[in-house]
């Protein structure tokens, strides 16, 4: 048995390994490289041998480079769960469209070769990978906790050996999806290190927050924009916005607050918060109790979706123009590309903008830009002089922090003989494998940026 890992090896994206083992060989993902780690798209490794593709949830940088693989000459099984499924075809047709501007009959294509290709798996069922006649492995997918139909993927070899791969695990506690649950076996766990170095904010008290945030801004007036991901974090805050309407508010507040328009300017968003809709069997039990007491907490009456380009376009400029009060949810979450950026380029020299950064911004991206101070930023390659005040809210993350990723290894009944650490940077890789170490939590313990 051999591992491979052809991405998320320095950084948080990108993520790409390969297990080989004697009779076949298995490909986990094929992400995106994005920011300061963007490279060229094309495959940089053989494909015609791999026997499946074993996709762990729907995000760019998992799942980006699909077609690519395709165009390398790659035709066999993709395996995931149902909700990556039915989001993977979105995901990608998006990033088409935006990456290489290709017209809605060429995506189409593209997808419909996906689509046939895919098989999807329900969660805690073993399925065999087949290079015939023989099994390769037999795979099982677990709730990761990150988005909708993520899962951290079981491979067990005719060995009997265990290999898991963590995927991006999420956090605990969040009130939209279940907490991952750590596997019964594990000989070699190759896990994600995004927050490796660190510990969120309390999840308990983001709502509160976000609350208190919000409330500064409506002093000042203005425009609050929270950049997020279409596929997670948008959900989350929605969410909590949701609760806040709903239970927090006293008369006074509720009275200003009605004021606001909650606008979800994102198409993809839009549609991705359907199938979390749709896929609601999957939510936590805080979430489905909601359901039950007559609550919406993903189509709630203040919340207001912008469709069209030119009423997005409209919008940000009568922002711009007022400076009225608004909530203002658009993707991307770093800040590299989609709708926010015309917001940013409108918003950015305004003092009373607010901007929410709710998650991990990647070195090169806008989001670490701002993140980081600095007083004037690139947008379309004109300079934007940044007055707003920045924001940034670790506590929606997706990625589970290092004590988080600690405890899921902690929970793992027999400690594995191998742990690799991937998908993080450098500095967050050697801190959880120093932690690892320190608490004898695996017999070896290697970081993917050390691996040639």
């Amino acid at each position: 048995m051999h591992i491979i890992h052809h991405g998320a090896k320095t950084g948080v994206t990108g993520s790409c390994h390969q297990l080989t083992t004697e009779i076949g060989k298995l490909l986990i993902d094929c992400g995106l490289f994005q920011g300061d780690e963007t490279r060229p798209l094309d495959i940089e490794f053989d494909v015609h041998d791999i026997d499946a593709l074993i996709l762990t949830h729907a995000h760019i940088d998992h799942i980006g480079r699909l077609p690519w693989l395709l165009a390398a000459g790659f035709k066999s099984p993709i395996y995931c769960t149902l909700a990556t499924a039915k989001l993977v075809p979105m995901m990608l047709d998006d990033a088409l469209r935006l990456q290489l501007g290709l017209k809605r009959k060429d995506r189409q294509r593209i997808l419909k070769l996906i689509e046939s290709l895919t098989v999807p798996v329900h969660y805690g069922v073993w399925r065999s990978v087949y290079h015939r006649p023989d099994c390769v492995a037999d795979i099982r997918f677990q709730p990761a906790g990150h988005i909708l139909g993520s899962a951290f993927v079981e491979v067990k070899l005719p060995s009997k050996e265990v290999i898991v791969f963590s995927g991006d695990l999420g956090p605990n506690n969040t009130p939209l999806l279940p907490d991952p649950t750590p596997p019964e076996r594990v000989d070699v766990l190759v896990i994600e290190s995004t927050y490796g170095d660190g510990v969120h904010e309390s999840i308990e008290h983001r709502a509160q927050r976000l609350k208190a945030l919000i409330d500064r801004s409506l002093l000042d007036g203005g425009v609050i924009l929270i950049p997020a991901f279409s596929v997670g974090r948008t959900q989350e805050l929605l969410f909590d916005i949701e609760a806040i309407l709903a239970t927090q508010l006293n008369e006074s507040e509720r009275r200003e607050w009605s004021k606001i328009p909650v606008i979800l300017d994102s198409p993809m968003a839009a549609k991705v918060t359907e199938r979390y809709r749709e896929f609601k069997a999957l939510w936590s039990e805080e979430a489905k109790t909601r359901l039950e007491v007559g609550r919406h907490p993903l189509a709630f009456e203040q919340c207001i979706t912008i469709d069209s380009h030119s009423d997005h376009q409209a919008l940000v400029n009568r922002l711009k123009q007022t400076g009225e009060p608004a909530i203002v949810v658009a993707a991307s979450g770093m800040c590299n590309g989609g709708r926010i950026l015309n917001y940013l380029k409108a918003l950015l020299p305004d003092a009373r903008t607010d901007v929410i950064l709710a998650g991990y911004q990647a070195r090169g991206t806008l989001g670490r830009k701002l993140q980081r101070g600095e007083q004037q930023v690139e947008i379309d390659n004109k300079p934007i002089d940044v007055s707003a005040h920045i924001h940034t809210m670790s506590g929606y993350s997706a990625h589970a922090d290092k004590n988080e990723l600690l405890q899921f290894i902690e929970g793992i009944p027999t400690k594995p003989k191998e742990i690799r650490i991937v998908h993080g940077d450098e500095k967050a890789q050697e801190a959880l494998a120093a932690e690892v170490e320190r608490r004898g939590l695996a017999e070896r313990v290697v970081m993917a940026k050390d691996m040639a």
